[in-house]
């Protein structure tokens, strides 16, 4: 069998980071849900109800998850910018490669 991984690793970070924006998403969609229910919140004109709090959800949800997940997004771009750093190293180690023969 393979070897099973961490999600705390570096290589999950991403992942990690998107599924918990999602859970944000879908706390922020159950608990808007809840309230439209009953009757906290007006429900939406017609058969837009669905449309209402799932707009309402992405304009709750993203401060949240921008304030909540800042540890998270600032550890994410860290690991991309060392990615970037090392495709950028075996790109220049390639030129100079080409260079010498």
């Amino acid at each position: 069998m393979g070897k099973v991984r961490n999600l705390g690793t570096k290589e999950w970070v991403m992942l990690r980071y998107s599924l918990m924006r999602l859970g944000i998403f879908a706390g922020c969609f159950l608990a808007l849900w809840g309230l439209v229910y009953v009757g906290a919140l007006p429900r939406g004109l017609g058969d837009s109800n669905l449309l209402w709090v799932l707009l309402l959800s992405l304009v709750i949800s993203a401060p949240l998850s921008f304030v909540l997940l800042r540890k998270q997004r600032d550890s994410m771009s860290v690991e991309i910018v060392e990615k970037v750093d090392r495709a950028k190293g075996r790109l220049q180690d390639n030129r100079t490669r080409e260079d010498a023969v």
